[in-house]
C-alpha cells in the first residue's frame, strides 16, 4: 500500500511539472530545449565595459582596480537569496 501511494504521488508530481515517465525501451529523458547563451550577457573572451560598483563591504570597485597582469575573470552566480 505504501509503495503504491509513493508511486501515485511521484506520477502526480511528474504530471504537474510536465515530465513524462520513461516508456518501455526508452533509456533517457527527452532532450531539453537548448538555451542561446549569446543572448545572456557577456561572452567568453569579450571585453566588458568599464564599471564602478560597491562591494559587500561598501568599498568602490572598478574594472581597473580588479584587473591583474593576466587580466580578470568575472564569474556571475545566480542566488536565490539576493
Amino acid at each position: 500500500m505504501k509503495r503504491t501511494l509513493v508511486a501515485v504521488c511521484a506520477l502526480a508530481a511528474m504530471a504537474l511539472l510536465g515530465v513524462r515517465p520513461l516508456t518501455a525501451g526508452q533509456t533517457s529523458a527527452p532532450a531539453r530545449e537548448r538555451v542561446n547563451v549569446s543572448e545572456k550577457g557577456p561572452q567568453v573572451g569579450e571585453r566588458v565595459p568599464d564599471f564602478s560598483l560597491t562591494d559587500q563591504n561598501g568599498r568602490t570597485r572598478t574594472l581597473q582596480s580588479l584587473m591583474g597582469q593576466r587580466g580578470l575573470m568575472l564569474v556571475f552566480i545566480r542566488s536565490a537569496d539576493w
